[in-house]
């Protein structure tokens, strides 16, 4: 069993910065892909960026592109996604998962086994 706490979610204003970080415990994941998802209100959970075993391979939703990295910590058994120019259609919660079934980067919901409860990212105009 894995256990994903995130944390690093608040209000901040348009244009500015957030650093997600989803600490993993029970085993560890350095040999697994990760990735982060996001649910706005009303609306269903969606891709937002993903990252290999290694940390070579990223993928990022378009609407992120440029703007999100996502960066993982093996050492630490931890993943990051740094959020900058931050527009108020990010506002959502923000979920980390583990997938110990597939390899590369995993971009579907269905690819992931583990998920966190999330943390909650506002962002106003």
């Amino acid at each position: 069993q894995v256990q994903l706490v995130e944390s690093g979610g608040g209000l901040v204003q348009a244009g500015g910065s957030l650093r997600l970080s989803c600490a993993a415990s029970g085993r560890t994941v350095s040999n697994y892909p990760m990735g982060w998802f996001r649910q706005a209100p009303g609306k269903e959970r969606e891709f937002v960026a993903a990252i290999s075993w290694s940390g070579s391979s990223t993928a990022y939703a378009d609407s992120v592109k440029g703007r999100f990295t996502i960066s993982r910590d093996n050492a630490k058994n931890t993943e990051y996604l740094q959020m900058n120019s931050l527009k108020p259609e990010d506002t959502a919660v923000y979920y980390c998962a583990v997938s110990v079934t597939y390899t590369g980067t995993v971009v579907t919901m269905s690819g992931y086994d583990y998920w966190g409860r999330g943390t909650q990212v506002t962002v106003s105009s």
